[in-house]
């Protein structure tokens, strides 16, 4: 459990610290073109999750996700003392991945956003960001386990861009980008409204992909 523990940690400071970091890079060259900017976030951070759940994925499962946990409570594939574990881990590592970024590129180390990301449309889209991203994982669990780590990397990639929340997806990295006002962030009085449509998008994505895989 300690080296699953400190998996999901790592893996979790990883894809923050790429999901900022690539922020404010793509930021300081994009020259204020917010298209650009955006692909400049996208393409890491689709490429280090394809990276992260093949090194993690043996050792913890690679979920780096509150939202993935909680489908594999559901499941009944982790305990919830351990999902708690879990979700500790994963908070705690984005954080610590955020702090990084700002330390690479020379920003305030703990620095509270002040981008404005709420109202129907943007909770929607954190709805709908989520369902779809638990939907691959346990689509392909059932046919393709090994497609796993290209489907989530591919998958979030066209989310970036489908979405108008530029789909953070993931409790974990909501929290965690509160602490960075750079590209990536997010007012932290608008984490709790994402939160919430995470969570229940992986509930609803769980139990109905468990009724159409007749699991």
């Amino acid at each position: 459990m300690q080296r699953r523990l400190f998996a999901e940690w790592l893996g979790t400071l990883f894809l923050l610290a790429t999901v900022v970091g690539s922020g404010i890079m793509a930021e300081n060259l994009s020259g204020g073109n917010v298209a650009i900017a955006l692909l400049g976030n996208t393409i890491p951070t689709g490429a280090i999750l394809v990276v992260l759940i093949l090194v993690f994925g043996p050792i913890s499962g690679a979920h780096f996700n509150p939202a993935v946990t909680l489908a594999f409570v559901i499941r009944k594939e982790i305990t919830k003392h351990h999902a708690v574990l879990y979700v500790i881990a994963q908070i705690t590592g984005g954080i610590i991945g955020v702090f990084i970024a700002h330390l690479m590129f020379e920003n305030t180390l703990i620095d509270p956003s002040t981008h404005a990301r709420t109202g129907p449309s943007q909770w929607l889209s954190e709805f709908v960001a989520t369902f779809g991203l638990v939907a691959t994982i346990l689509g392909c669990l059932k046919s393709r386990p090994d497609a796993i780590p290209y489907a989530v990397g591919l998958y979030i990639t066209a989310a970036y861009w489908f979405t108008s929340s530029t789909s953070f997806a993931n409790p974990a990295v909501t929290i965690a980008r509160g602490f960075s006002n750079t590209f990536a962030g997010i007012d932290p009085s608008h984490v709790p409204a994402f939160i919430a449509m995470q969570l229940l998008a992986g509930v609803v994505a769980t139990y109905t992909f468990k009724w159409l895989l007749e699991e």
